[in-house]
């Protein structure tokens, strides 16, 4: 296992994390890990086929200037080992095994997309260990057109590959020219890391992660209403791949859940506010 300290005084952006790797659950996860060593880490868990250079930097160095993050590669994606689960509950078992690892009896979680699922699905499994959560472009198990993030996706994916564009220009983002340059900001601040870059995900683990997804928007709905911590909701009004009504019914059915939602922006409406998310989830996690 790689060990990495920060001495005082010194400030690590992301871009510049080194690379470090556990072992948890019979597998070598990927991860990354920055910012004061001091209260609650807060663990982040990323969207379909991310790897850790998809994490967006402002938003990891912004929480990080108070709080210990750390970012994570799923088993079979980026730099981590194993092949990728096809459900929700084998990458919530992952993490909580990984967490364990860590060393960390209580963990902050962030998730966007499939991370929110994975975050919701962790709290409700090991309720003891979550101290607070935060959910982002994202819904419950049944939620809404969840089953359906493939043939939304899929036509995208195709339109990226011909624009030769990145498919999250058009899958995180609004066609308005508000969304288009927010979606250009993003895609050019994932490129600043410019050595020991990540891994890609490979076209296998993308349809086990697909299968993954599916699954859970057919699953039975969760009872979101057994959550007792607090819970920080936030999307764009106009997510098409986890559909916004989604957000909406989540922070109606966790008791006291705080609920963000974005104009004009899409799945990647935290990327695109990142300037007010930062400020908004540190208020959330200090107060």
């Amino acid at each position: 296992m790689s060990t990495y300290v920060s001495h005082p005084g010194s400030v690590v952006r992301y871009v510049d994390a080194p690379n470090l790797s556990i072992s948890a659950a019979g597998t070598t996860f990927a991860y990354r890990d920055i910012g004061p060593r001091t209260g609650v880490p807060l663990i982040l868990l990323n969207h379909w086929g991310a790897v850790l250079d998809n994490f967006d930097p402002p938003i990891v160095d912004g929480l990080a200037t108070r709080h210990r993050v750390i970012a994570i590669d799923y088993r079979g994606i980026g730099a981590s080992g194993g092949k990728a689960p096809v459900s929700v509950g084998e990458m919530a078992e992952d993490t909580i095994a990984l967490i364990a690892a860590l060393g960390f009896e209580k963990v902050d979680l962030l998730g966007f997309s499939l991370g929110g699922f994975v975050a919701q699905d962790i709290a409700l499994k090991a309720p003891g260990l979550v101290r607070k959560l935060i959910l982002t472009g994202t819904g419950p198990a049944g939620g809404k057109g969840i089953e359906k993030v493939g043939p939304v996706s899929w036509p995208r994916m195709i339109k990226g590959l011909l624009t030769l564009r990145d498919p999250k220009f058009y899958l995180f983002f609004t066609s308005t020219a508000n969304g288009r340059r927010a979606a250009k900001a993003f895609l050019e601040r994932l490129k600043e890391r410019k050595s020991n870059r990540d891994k890609g995900a490979t076209p296998v683990a993308l349809l086990r992660q697909l299968k993954a997804i599916k699954s859970w928007g057919q699953q039975a709905p969760q009872d979101l209403g057994s959550l007792r911590i607090p819970v920080l909701i936030a999307n764009g009004d106009n997510d098409i791949m986890v559909p916004t009504a989604n957000s909406t019914d989540m922070a109606r059915r966790i008791p006291g859940a705080q609920l963000v939602i974005y104009e004009d922006a899409g799945h990647g409406g935290i990327f695109q506010y990142h300037a007010d998310f930062v400020p908004k989830a540190l208020s959330f996690l200090d107060a």
